[in-house]
């Protein structure tokens, strides 16, 4: 019986290996040549090439819009900005109209002018006392300092023996600093040394 037998087990082992090596020669052959499972004709590529383009463009377009959209965003930001730049210095200013009002009024209906006098210099010394600590202007005062152009604007002259060189006689219109910086140059009567007025 086993004899029998040993045959048929060899034919079976036989065509088994032979479906195996099938299969594996067809995989390779997929595995070499992966054109040939999915070649596309020339048509087909020039389609999908075209396909991919519009969709490099499409994007390209939504990014440009993206892009517009964003920078007139920043450019309406930016003159909001400028616009309400100084809407925290008028707020303070605001009460400081309001008492000015009132003092007017208190003015037009009473005989006393000092009590209106000084209520009028106290407003200006809230307003100038604000604007120097919470905004950092400051008004400058340049009688007896020497003649600085970058300071001081000379709507005045007068000669002098009493000076060597040209020095502010007096403030005509007070001059302005924001920080450190003159933001309005005072204007103001200058005394000039004899001799240099008669050399020039």
């Amino acid at each position: 019986m086993s004899k029998q037998q040993a045959p048929n087990n060899s034919e079976e082992e036989k065509t088994e290996d032979n479906a195996i090596q099938a299969d594996d020669s067809a995989q390779t052959q997929a595995e070499t040549n992966p054109e040939q499972a999915v070649e596309l004709t020339p048509e087909e590529k020039i389609a999908e090439l075209e396909a991919q383009l519009a969709a490099n463009h499409d994007q390209l377009l939504r990014k440009a819009a993206e892009f517009e959209n964003f920078r007139k965003r920043m450019n309406q930001e930016k003159q909001s900005s400028i616009e309400y730049a100084n809407q925290s210095l008028l707020l303070d200013i605001i009460p400081l109209i309001d008492n000015l009002e009132r003092a007017i009024q208190a003015g037009e209906t009473s005989s006393d002018h000092a009590a209106f006098l000084d209520g009028v210099k106290m407003i200006e010394k809230q307003l100038i006392t604000q604007l120097e600590s919470k905004w950092g202007l400051k008004r400058f005062n340049s009688a007896g300092e020497p003649f600085d152009p970058n300071k001081h604007e000379a709507l005045m002259m007068e000669k002098s023996p009493d000076v060597s060189e040209a020095v502010v006689q007096e403030d005509l219109i007070k001059g302005y600093l924001l920080k450190e910086r003159v933001i309005r140059a005072a204007k103001v009567k200058v005394l000039m040394p004899e001799e240099q007025e008669a050399n020039s």
